[in-house]
């Protein structure tokens, strides 16, 4: 192939140092960090059903667990992944329709879904200790 240039003279790819940082680059980041975070979630659910089909005895350690600050951060925590995660999701089913792509709505559905990952876990928590 004449005139290909050698892997060393390419140029590199963007990164974080040239590129303005924007919403957009941040949700697809944190939509990357929320899946793998609720792969550890699974497996923490599947702890927990062990310990609870276990018996008293055996689930007394993790509810306990559960109950300190830790284990309530680590669920506000799973909540809040999972409610980003899936409204990630569908602002992305809604981009493949081929609605939301102009940059003002692609920003703007990106603050929806990391305000509602923040929101979505107290307004569970306030249904369940408030609600009827």
């Amino acid at each position: 192939m004449a005139g290909a240039s050698r892997p060393e003279d390419r140029p590199l790819s963007p990164h974080l140092s040239i590129w303005r940082w924007h919403v957009t680059m941040a949700t697809s980041i944190l939509h990357r960090f929320s899946g793998i975070g609720l792969y550890g979630a699974a497996v923490c659910l599947a702890v927990w059903l062990i310990a609870v089909a276990a018996g008293p005895e055996a689930y007394a350690p993790v509810g306990a667990f559960l109950a300190t600050k830790v284990g309530m951060a680590g669920m506000y925590l799973v909540v809040a992944a999972l409610a980003y995660h899936l409204a990630n999701g569908i602002r992305h089913l809604v981009f493949d329709t081929g609605a939301g792509l102009t940059p003002q709505d692609a920003d703007a559905s990106a603050w929806f879904a990391i305000l509602f990952g923040f929101a979505a876990p107290i307004g569970l928590w306030a249904l369940l200790t408030f609600g009827g």
